[in-house]
């Protein structure tokens, strides 16, 4: 097996295919209509020798709706297509990951908005168990809004995360974020609830509240799961590209801002961080590529790596 594996999430740009049923309500969307989607990308996955993806958040549309409830047993209804999505993804030796939608705020003040939250992660992870997907697939989330106070948010993320079941906390992994909560405040939550901790790199070097180099962070987030879990991170590089963009039909410019993610992965960035993991020893783990290009950006990578680090190459299969 190779050290690193890499992914890409959701949206599938080399090739025709939906990544979940997008329609509106009135249009009847189903579950089942994603997950024929779920498995044209499988195939298309195995083609291109990706073993990493993660899955579209609105996988079973409107399935959590309070006001469509005939929406509600989405699940039920496709017991056996959530199987054979599985058994495919097994099959293709593919690890499977979600990352629920931006309304999911455990820190939130409003009781009820964080029961919900709790809601929307116990569907989340009933969907993956459907699946019969290990521990593996795991469910990404944000600490949420600071709503003024951040450490009184911490603590009312730590309040609700150790309400959920069992079930869905051993899912349950915890990125820190660009702006609000950094990767030290991410630790300071896993200590207290034992939640995983996902290293973003792009995130680190826009909110780190110390001096610690990514290095030390990765190996410090690679900590945090248990010996027989595989890690996963976040790599992205910041966009650095001039847009012409329009307004009323007249041309302006808008220049980046080093929070955004560029189309593609700045490769000797990617290889430097490599082999700082390789010096390290650090364990196996997996990379999610946060990349506007999406697959065609993990290939490109690839491509790149083969090129000017071709000692590296083996290690991502």
């Amino acid at each position: 097996m190779s050290q690193y594996r890499l992914g890409f999430p959701v949206k599938v740009l080399g090739a025709p295919l939906r990544s979940h049923d997008s329609r509106r309500w009135q249009n009847r969307p189903h579950l089942s209509v994603s997950l024929a989607y779920v498995r044209d990308i499988l195939a298309y996955l195995h083609q291109k020798d990706i073993h990493f993806y993660r899955l579209a958040g609105q996988l079973a549309p409107y399935a959590t709706h309070p006001a469509l409830p005939q929406f509600h047993n989405q699940i039920e209804a496709c017991a056996t297509e959530l199987a054979e999505t599985g058994d495919l993804a097994r099959a293709y030796g593919i690890r499977l990951s979600m990352h629920p939608a931006h309304y999911v705020q455990l820190s939130s003040p409003d009781e009820e908005r964080a029961a919900r939250s709790r809601y929307e992660l116990k569907f989340a992870a009933r969907l993956l168990d459907a699946m019969g997907l290990g521990l593996e697939a795991i469910l990404v989330v944000h600490v949420g809004g600071s709503y003024g106070d951040g450490p009184a948010s911490r603590e009312r993320f730590v309040r609700s995360v150790l309400t959920l079941p069992n079930g869905v906390l051993q899912r349950l992994a915890l990125e820190h974020d660009d702006r609000l909560f950094s990767f030290q405040d991410a630790l300071w939550i896993h200590r207290r609830t034992g939640v995983r901790l996902i290293l973003d790199t792009l995130h680190h070097r826009c909110l780190a509240d110390d001096d610690m180099p990514v290095a030390d962070a990765l190996q410090m987030a690679i900590d945090t799961w248990p010996g027989d879990q595989r890690p996963k991170i976040h790599f992205s590089s910041p966009r650095t590209a001039l847009r012409r963009l329009y307004r009323q039909g007249r041309p302006y410019y808008q220049t980046p801002l080093a929070n955004q993610h560029s189309d593609f992965i700045h490769p000797f960035e990617f290889i430097d961080f490599l082999r700082a993991a390789r010096r390290r020893s650090l364990r196996a783990f997996d990379i999610m590529l946060e990349a506007k290009a999406k697959d065609l950006a993990l290939l490109q990578l690839r491509k790149q790596v083969a090129r000017f680090a071709p000692d590296l190459l083996a290690q991502l299969g």
